[in-house]
This record gives structure tokens, sequence and C-alpha cells, in this order.
């Protein structure tokens, strides 16, 4: 197993990101219990994640309780990226900005917009591991000191 990817630069992760709109999310309850969830996403060039739920949905009310968040992206030719991060509730201009880039990923997005309970979580990345299972195999990992 090679675990010096030398191609895991910010540019690939977000590439890789972006052309997979859909991601496994996992949160945890106020009383540890765990949820999942399929997930339209998308990304912003500094590899914040983006994706807008219902206020009323579990994995809204875990946020709320303990924002940490997990994601798994890609299973399509034997490549993956397990994402871990702490999710944030973007306000006004901030979230301005980030629904532009989530309404170019997905225009139907604006049409939610309008839903009474509507809101926007920005993930922002602590630990990324990317896997690719061809041959050779190729494990990177990244953490993010912020």
């Amino acid at each position: 197993m090679d675990i010096a990817l030398k191609t895991m630069t910010t540019k690939f992760l977000y590439d890789f990101i972006l052309r997979h709109k859909l991601a496994v999310i996992a949160t945890v309850s106020d009383n540890n219990k765990s949820e999942s969830a399929l997930m339209g996403i998308t990304v912003t060039k500094d590899l914040k994640i983006i994706f807008d739920t219902s206020s009323k949905s579990r994995k809204y009310l875990n946020l709320m309780s303990n924002p940490s968040i997990s994601l798994v992206i890609g299973w399509d030719n034997e490549q993956t990226l397990q994402y871990e991060g702490i999710a944030k509730f973007p306000k006004n201009e901030e979230l301005k900005k980030l629904k532009e880039i989530y309404f170019k990923t997905f225009p139907d997005g604006k049409e939610r917009e309008k839903w009474v309970n509507i809101t926007y979580v920005c993930v922002e990345p602590r630990w990324l591991r990317f896997s690719d299972y061809n041959e050779p195999m190729k494990i990177e990992e990244r953490n993010f000191n912020q």
C-alpha cells in the first residue's frame, strides 16, 4: 500500500468532490444515536462542503447539539474520500455567497429555497482520507489545523 499519494492537492480534492454530487453524511444525536443520510453536496474552492436540509430533520437537530459530521464521497472507479469536519450554519453575506455556489451545482435548489424550514449547512474540513483501490493501491490523509 502506497501511503504517499502526491496528487492530493486542494485542486485535486476540489475536482474530485465537484464530480460527485452525492455523499453519505453521518451525524450523532445528543443521546449518542447515529444517523446517516444521502445528500446532495457541492464544494467551495477551499474544500468546504455545502448542502441544504430542513430545520426539522434529524441531521439538523443532531448538528445543532454536536457539529461534528463525517461524509463519504465517491464510490465509483474504486476511489473514495472520507471527510470529517465541523458543521456551521452560515448567515447574511456568507450564506449569500455559499448559496450562489450551491445553486450552480443544484439549480433546483432555488425552488427549495422557498420552503419554510430550509436551512443551509457549511462543513469546514478537519481531516480527509482519499483512497484509490486500483493497482497500485494508494491512500493519503490530510489534516486541517483550524
